[in-house]
């Protein structure tokens, strides 16, 4: 039986990358920092077929020999962890840049030695959308990178370490002769497995008790109408599993079917749950148009869900653990 090894798996997107694997029969070995932590990864271990086949590792990205632990033999690794510092953030560059960096560095590394067929690597759209010289009247597509040393001089860091982490990935396995995709999903929304709350899912707790953050995950001041690329947490973690299966999927992939600007989102919302405080700020008028295909991951036989689903489906689990009233 197949082994697939998920880093972070007590994360959003890497929750259902597990439970995906899991339905599809494989072993799966997940890292996460303490495998006796219930309340962050207990979701886990109640998952459909865990108890045969799921096993936690503790494991650390700054720490090699951890993930040599838990890559021991493996076939494949779906690589989604990025280290997040605790509490607030007094030097990026050493606290968000430098790990983000490392990390991936020693995971690319533990799969060279554990003879690893396929790696994929969980980029974002933000390692593909900020760049100023990429013409405006030109699609984004997979060939579009983001500018780093303009997102450091700009410091915009998380931006700056997924498209350093992602780049070199792709040059790594390409050196040392391993199979590495890389998926570029966008704003995850949709239902939680985890009960606690992640970044995108305090975004859209936030829009209902009135507060625009969208300034949390470096798009932009959250005080303009800008563009907000999204995908289904579920979409994603399938996309995922498509780009270790499917042996024809190679480089990196875009992974966003949706995009509206604030407003438009607000107004959806307003429309689905119109029981909420939402923001009323006048929101300035951005000039960024946000124009990217997904064509690729389409081809390789991807599909997704409607918005409207993703988020009363994210509304639902949110009511489900207690988080709305």
């Amino acid at each position: 039986m197949e082994i697939v090894c998920v880093t972070g798996a007590g994360g959003y997107v890497a929750s259902w990358a597990v439970k995906e694997l899991l339905g599809k029969g494989y072993i799966v070995h997940g890292t996460v920092r303490d495998p006796d932590d219930e309340k962050k990864n207990g979701h886990l271990k109640k998952l459909e077929h865990a108890k045969e086949r799921l096993h936690l590792f503790k494991a650390d990205l700054l720490d090699y020999a951890s993930l040599c632990t838990a890559i021991h033999g493996c076939t494949g690794v779906i690589h989604v962890a990025t280290p997040v510092p605790a509490g607030k953030v007094t030097d990026p560059q050493k606290e968000m840049l430098e790990p983000a960096i490392a990390g991936t560095r020693n995971v690319m590394n533990a799969c060279l030695k554990a003879k690893v067929n396929k790696v994929v690597v969980v980029s974002s759209i933000l390692a593909v959308a900020v760049n100023p010289s990429w013409p405006k009247d030109r699609t984004m597509d997979e060939n579009c990178w983001t500018d780093a040393e303009f997102c450091m001089k700009t410091e915009k860091w998380y931006c700056a370490g997924k498209a350093i982490s992602e780049r070199e990935a792709l040059e790594f396995g390409k050196k040392n002769n391993i199979n590495v995709v890389t998926v570029c999903p966008s704003v995850v929304f949709g239902p939680m497995l985890q009960s606690t709350l992640c970044t995108t899912n305090i975004i859209l707790l936030n829009l209902f008790k009135g507060k625009n953050s969208f300034n949390l995950i470096e798009f932009d001041k959250a005080e303009e109408d800008i563009d907000i690329p999204i995908v289904d947490v579920r979409d994603c973690a399938k996309a995922l599993l498509l780009a270790y299966e499917k042996p024809e999927a190679e480089g990196r992939y875009l992974c966003s079917p949706h995009v509206l600007r604030t407003k438009a989102l607000i107004q959806l919302l307003k429309n689905l749950f119109p029981h909420y405080n939402y923001p009323t700020d006048q929101l300035r008028v951005s000039n960024e148009e946000l124009n990217y295909t997904c064509e690729k991951i389409m081809n390789l036989g991807w599909n997704y869900r409607s918005l409207e689903k993703t988020l009363v489906d994210s509304v639902e689990r949110m009511k489900e653990a207690g988080l709305l009233n």
